[in-house]
């Protein structure tokens, strides 16, 4: 039974939704450092939260049980410590940016190395559960894409709560991570199309023949979920938290963040959940 089969990747879907949110909360410190005026404090608790949020990744890492008899992915053994290896990598480097920032410096150097680690973990996992290597490639899209848009909600949430106790910052930072967000979400949508019409994942060809035929196959119903609820929802919540950063409604903003947050979220673990358990990229 599909939800059954969900249930047996738990850990997997974990991995994923923790290390989306690590990597992709960073890649927000990053740009929000380099593009715009925020605050020190800001960047400085932000970051803090991708390294919390990477340690957790790194311990689920660590635990990460035998894939499943009859899944339709199977499981590279190789890039296992490779993967573990940058996911450490990645948290020192979050920490040692945390570190630079409060204490006044740039940094840029932590900042950029640790952006691309995060890349680095994220096409290691591809390559760890991709089946080969020419399918761990739209696989490394869809993870990456996964950390902008879970991570990125979650930074652009935390950052218009910081309008409240920081009035005088200007609206700029949290248009330009909102607009972000608003981006990856349309992205995750187009894919959507093209993974579920050219069949693309390891279990495609059983979940449903022809072009989309994963909504009409036995895993419409997540198929469909994950549509509605984790993207398309999040693409009308996202268009309307921009719009009312633009005009400085700040509390409006947040409160429309933190329903993003949620439905990212609820999106990434049906994505995640569909990959592991029946091999589909949605």
């Amino acid at each position: 039974m599909p939800a059954e089969q969900i249930a047996s990747n738990l850990a997997l879907i974990n991995w994923t939704v923790l290390t989306s949110l690590a990597i992709g909360t960073f890649a927000v410190v990053v740009l929000a450092r380099l593009r715009t005026p925020v605050t020190r404090g800001y960047l400085v608790f932000t970051a803090l939260c991708a390294v919390a949020f990477g340690v957790l990744a790194y311990l689920s890492d660590t635990g990460l049980p035998p894939v499943t008899a009859g899944s339709p992915i199977s499981v590279n053994d190789a890039f296992d410590t490779p993967r573990r290896v940058a996911l450490g990598l990645f948290v020192l480097l979050a920490f040692v940016t945390t570190i630079v920032i409060a204490r006044g410096g740039s940094g840029r150097l932590p900042l950029l190395a640790g952006g691309a680690m995060g890349v680095i973990v994220m096409v290691l996992g591809a390559l760890t559960w991709g089946v080969d290597v020419v399918a761990a490639v739209p696989l490394a899209v869809q993870l990456l894409v996964l950390a902008a848009a879970t991570g990125g909600v979650f930074a652009a949430m935390i950052l218009g709560h910081w309008y409240l106790v920081t009035p005088k910052l200007p609206e700029g930072p949290l248009v330009a991570v909102s607009r972000r967000v608003l981006w990856v979400v349309a992205i995750q949508v187009a894919l959507f199309v093209g993974w579920v019409g050219f069949g693309i994942g390891p279990g495609a060809s059983a979940a449903g023949s022809g072009p989309f035929g994963a909504l009409v196959g036995p895993w419409a119903l997540f198929v469909w979920l994950r549509l509605i609820v984790g993207l398309v929802f999040p693409l009308v919540v996202s268009w309307a938290a921009l719009q009312t950063a633009k005009t400085r409604s700040m509390e409006s903003a947040t409160g429309l963040l933190y329903i993003d947050v949620g439905a990212i979220a609820a999106g990434t673990i049906l994505a995640a959940g569909l990959y592991f358990g029946a091999g589909l990229l949605v």
